[in-house]
């Protein structure tokens, strides 16, 4: 009895903010699907004109020239930029994909954080995307797409790991190959798409998720994290 009320107390803290998925990131999912889901049904017709989806690409995509000399159209068109493109996919596919990883990485940081941490590291991940693309990509054609704010979950989780790691002297190996494999993966996707893939917010979006954890949860959680056996 005294072994199960333990095992009990070990558990049940790790277990319950595992429940579903986190309204916050079920949020975020919501805007980026019913956005998609309107561009998608003006594609086949369905809906409003055919040039729907170009419009909201000229409007909410993220436009590198607005930064320089380019006229915007409308006043805050060069600073709403900053997160209007992460809602904005390329198709279907693309949304699948972000959202499927969205909550595979979201609930970890959820988990982490809670949900106020989720978003903060969330819109500062965007930000960061927007700004790593804004200045590092030699291209006039806008950028779409959550996955700057993706790789800043999981620049978020890499850091996490690392201070963890770093307080009990674990080996820091796994953090090394966490990053060694983002950016494997990176080059596999530039060389799959035939380089129309941003890695320039990728980039931004993992250093500005790096940098943002820590400042929203700097301690180590690796007293709260038991091994199991």
């Amino acid at each position: 009895m005294a072994t199960d009320a333990q095992d009990q107390q070990t558990d049940s803290p790790r277990r319950r903010p595992g429940f579903g998925i986190s309204p916050a990131i079920l949020a975020v999912a919501a805007v980026c699907v019913l956005v998609e889901a309107v561009l998608f049904a003006s594609d086949l017709g369905a809906i409003g004109s055919a040039r729907l989806r170009q419009q909201a690409y000229e409007y909410g995509g993220f436009w590198p020239g607005l930064l320089r000399d380019w006229r915007p159209n409308f006043t805050a068109q060069p600073y709403l930029m900053f997160v209007t493109y992460a809602f904005l996919h390329g198709g279907p596919i693309h949304l699948v994909v972000n959202m499927i990883t969205l909550v595979s990485l979201g609930s970890a940081v959820v988990i982490r954080v809670g949900q106020r941490g989720f978003l903060l590291l969330y819109l500062a991940a965007m930000i960061g995307g927007a700004a790593g693309f804004g200045f590092l990509a030699e291209t006039v054609r806008p950028m779409v797409g959550a996955s700057g704010a993706l790789f800043g979950l999981a620049g978020g989780l890499v850091a996490w790991d690392y201070v963890d790691r770093f307080t009990v002297q674990e080996a820091l190996w796994p953090v090394a190959r966490a990053i060694l494999l983002l950016i494997g993966l990176n080059i596999v996707l530039w060389w799959a798409m035939g380089g129309q893939m941003a890695w320039e917010t990728h980039l931004g979006g993992f250093v500005m998720g790096w940098i943002a954890a820590l400042l929203i949860d700097p301690r180590s959680h690796a007293d709260q994290d038991p091994r199991q056996t």
